[in-house]
């Protein structure tokens, strides 16, 4: 089966200026350096990445099809803000992409050193944890996932995760604190790697779509403890005003 531990060196694909620009959009955007609801201007945005105005059409246009950026008639561009129903939408997409990579994986001979890979990833993961660096750990939990996808050798596959990826990425960036709560974070993912390498397709799904389920709920119940905090703070101000 063709997939990329099989693979030699491939050719190396040069990058467009849109495909430059719309990467430091797309990573400014889950840095929070523009934060959700606010609005993109295109002239700014082609000021500050020092390019003109066509490249930025071209990364807004990719940022609208992530789904990281909304258009609203005769308002402009804005950076989404997630909502609890989106994040439940994002996370089913997930683990359907996901539960499909896994099963072409299982069947193939690239498992044993996929598992590999992903305790190694994993291992940086605990690492990362045990210093409290969040983003890091955010980040090499996305790693985890795309190589788990990219493994499986469907260019779609690999595309349609990539989407969802970027949406995941925002709404994890969003709430880096979450991590602190999940508990068995890196064990999760060590056990997915472990069930990989021993071919257990049916406890290996399972295990993957609880995993999926877990931020879900993890992301919903923070956001749930911070909505009386908000709407103390709003009265205490309205106080304050009167």
């Amino acid at each position: 089966m063709n997939n990329k531990l099989n693979r030699g060196p491939q050719p190396v694909v040069r990058e467009t200026m849109s495909s430059v620009v719309t990467q430091q959009i797309r990573d400014a955007i889950l840095a929070g350096v523009y934060p959700p609801g606010s609005q993109l201007n295109e002239q700014v945005v082609a000021d500050s990445c020092a390019v003109s105005r066509g490249p930025i059409r071209e990364a807004i246009q990719r940022l609208l099809q992530e789904g990281l950026l909304v258009s609203k008639p005769h308002r402009g561009v804005f950076v989404v803000e997630l909502t609890e129903e989106a994040i439940e939408d994002i996370y089913f997409a997930r683990d359907a992409v996901e539960q499909a990579a896994l099963r072409r994986i299982v069947r193939s001979d690239c498992r044993q050193a996929l598992s590999v890979e992903l305790m190694q990833i994993a291992k940086s993961m605990k690492l990362a944890a045990e210093r409290e660096e969040w983003a890091e750990v955010a980040s090499l939990d996305m790693r985890f996932h795309t190589e788990l996808v990219n493994a499986a050798g469907s260019k779609r596959l690999s595309r349609l995760f990539d989407t969802l990826t970027a949406e995941a990425g925002l709404c994890l960036n969003q709430l880096l604190g979450i991590y602190r709560g999940r508990e068995g974070l890196v064990e999760q993912h060590e056990e997915i790697a472990e069930l990989i390498a021993s071919g257990d397709e049916q406890q290996l799904l399972q295990t993957m779509n609880h995993h999926l389920q877990d931020p879900v709920e993890t992301i919903v119940d923070a956001w749930e403890n911070e909505r009386p905090q908000k709407s103390v703070s709003r009265a205490a101000t309205g106080r304050r005003r009167g």
